[in-house]
């Protein structure tokens, strides 16, 4: 029985790190580039990432998926308890350890359920996991540039998330699934072809913030990269247990929200003048993290 537990630890090990080593992979492309004096203009990449590639990558996520509607409406309600949950721990983690809220706050509140998290749960419990893995996906998407805008660039505009084209394409990305509305196959082919660039780009882009990133950020970084996941962890596992909801739905849940520092984090840090540099490197070390913490979680939650 030992060797055959220890073997399943092991096959979720390596599934892990396969999904993880392309991130490294491509943060490194970015690294290496910056490193050997190539010219990289990361204001224009962010700026094509997060107008066209992003949107693109959220909407046909959502057209395309495949959850059983009945359980869309709770699972929409779990996700927005977690997230509530969440907030409210990382805020007090940030007035806690006297943290800037532009640059610490949304990092710690969402993580990458997107290029990280949806395979993961493909992987795992299969298309009724990605399903459910989608949802937490577009509300991440949501929060990320709505509410993470506005502590990012300072601002409590209403009208200036609706100029992020992530925010309606969410929106009618959730439209086209909860009503089963389907675009021509023409468009969808397209849609899907530019939705292919966002993850290179954004991970390229990374890597280039972190050929600058100063190393006596280390031991705070590690710090906080350990406690987004544990805070993602606990509000999935709390919010969780006070549903009833599908088994596959509440391991999503718990997956998702324990995913590292998200990408899009890193661009909005970027593109309004936080500190990058420092949500550059939480990105890069809670990631290494999910290496390890992350086949633990998928070995309880499977066990």
């Amino acid at each position: 029985m030992l060797d055959i537990a220890f073997e399943f630890h092991l096959i979720i090990f390596f599934t892990v790190l396969e999904v993880v080593t392309p991130v490294f992979l491509l943060a490194a492309i970015g690294y290496f580039w910056v490193k050997l004096g190539f010219e990289y203009r990361v204001e224009f990449v962010t700026r094509l990432a997060m107008t066209l590639a992003v949107p693109a990558l959220v909407f046909t996520s959502l057209t395309q998926n495949t959850i059983n509607p009945k359980f869309l409406t709770e699972m929409i309600i779990v996700v927005c308890m977690a997230y509530a949950v969440v907030s409210v721990l990382a805020l007090i983690f940030t007035f806690i350890f006297k943290l800037d809220l532009r640059t610490f706050l949304m990092p710690l509140i969402s993580g990458n359920t997107g290029n990280l998290g949806l395979p993961l749960c493909f992987l795992a419990f299969g298309k009724d996991g990605l399903g459910y893995a989608v949802i937490v996906f577009a509300f991440t998407s949501i929060v990320a540039f709505t509410f993470g805008l506005w502590v990012v660039s300072g601002t409590r505009s209403f009208k200036q998330p609706l100029k992020e084209p992530l925010v309606p394409a969410t929106i009618l990305g959730l439209l086209f699934m909860f009503y089963g509305w389907e675009i021509p196959k023409i468009l969808t082919n397209s849609l899907n072809l530019i939705s292919q660039m966002a993850i290179p780009l954004m991970l390229i882009t990374l890597g280039v913030a972190v050929a600058r990133l100063k190393t006596q950020l280390a031991f705070k970084t590690l710090g906080i990269s350990i406690s987004k996941i544990m805070i993602g962890t606990i509000a999935g596992i709390t919010v969780g247990y006070q549903f009833s909801i599908p088994y596959e739905a509440f391991a999503v849940l718990i997956i998702q929200m324990s995913m590292p520092v998200a990408v899009t984090s890193y661009l909005l840090a970027e593109k309004y003048g936080a500190n990058s540099e420092e949500v550059a490197g939480l990105v890069v070390v809670s990631t290494f993290l999910t290496t390890f913490t992350t086949p633990v979680v998928l070995s309880v939650l499977l066990s």
